[in-house]
């Protein structure tokens, strides 16, 4: 009970703002062009200073932990590859197959990571989860972009896509983050406390753009996508990803960080990035909605399993 208690806690808000978002698109407020543009500007400016803050307070050298580190890399390459071949194979049109491949590997790991491990092993595991966001987050960006130019309907660029990793806002944000906390670079006060409150806005806008952004129109259009999407990220690979994390070792706090590494459903800022870079933003706020759905069933029986069987 208490498992399922904390994935509705982190889960239903995030649902009551895509509902908000949905009941704004009835009512008129907003149609689909100012959508777009205010998604622009989550993109552009409030997702960048997120993944900055989320990277600037993070502390390196309390939590560093070499062996979770390089698993959880080499762990989210792995899926990439998987993913890649899994798109290739099961989709024809590029524009859902950059969205399908982003959707299988990237999760929110920010949203999820501090927030299930501190509630399963307290400060110590929340000081793993950010030594990993410091790494991941950014590996993510890059994998992203990578995900999204390949599949743009264009002969593939390396030049173009080492440009579109270089510029994109969401690394941007990443490397300044990684700079600061490297070089021990502190922030003014004032200056400080702006980024954090604009920071603070970017996930409740992207979840009511994200209500604003869904058709229920689309679900049987997409029905299949969904399906080998969903059925890879929040089975296939957390089974894969944490049975060899078992095998290898990992108990307690360290695999309560993997488990949001690998069982936490997909970012919202995929849905984002693949309207800005010429995905198929339909699909993958699709794939945003329903991993979000039932990623509550399936994180309530990873922690469930994992309690039962005396590895947490």
């Amino acid at each position: 009970m208490e498992s399922l208690i904390i994935s509705l806690e982190i889960v239903l808000p995030l649902f009551l703002l895509m509902a908000l978002g949905y009941v704004i698109k009835l009512t008129g407020m907003m149609n689909e062009t100012s959508v777009k543009q205010v998604n622009k500007v989550i993109f552009k400016i409030f997702l960048p200073l997120l993944v900055f803050c989320n990277i600037y307070n993070t502390e390196l050298a309390e939590s560093f932990n070499s062996h979770l580190l390089l698993y959880g890399v080499a762990g989210v390459l792995i899926q990439f590859v998987l993913s890649l071949c899994l798109a290739v194979l099961l989709e024809k049109d590029n524009s859902q197959r950059g969205v399908m491949l982003q959707g299988m590997f990237r999760s929110n790991f920010v949203l999820f990571g501090i927030p299930i491990s501190t509630a399963l092993f307290g400060d110590t595991a929340a000081g793993l989860a950010s030594i990993l966001i410091a790494v991941i987050i950014p590996l993510y960006n890059v994998l992203a972009v990578i995900s999204l130019e390949l599949f743009n309907g264009k002969k593939p660029n390396l030049g173009k896509i080492l440009i579109g990793i270089v510029t994109n806002p969401l690394i941007i944000g990443s490397v300044l983050g990684i700079v600061f906390v490297v070089l021990k670079l502190s922030i003014p006060k004032p200056i400080y406390d702006t980024i954090t409150d604009l920071s603070s806005i970017a996930t409740p806008l992207a979840f009511v753009i994200l209500g604003a952004s869904f058709s229920f129109g689309d679900v049987r259009r997409y029905i299949k996508n969904v399906l080998i999407v969903l059925s890879a990220k929040l089975l296939v690979f957390p089974a894969l990803f944490l049975g060899i994390a078992l095998l290898l070792g990992f108990r307690g706090a360290p695999l309560a960080v993997l488990l949001t590494v690998f069982g936490a459903p997909i970012a919202v800022s995929s849905f984002t990035m693949a309207q800005q870079m010429g995905g198929d933003d339909k699909l993958a706020g699709q794939l945003v909605v329903f991993s979000w759905i039932f990623s509550i069933g399936t994180m309530f029986l990873l922690i469930f399993l994992l309690k039962e069987l005396a590895f947490f």
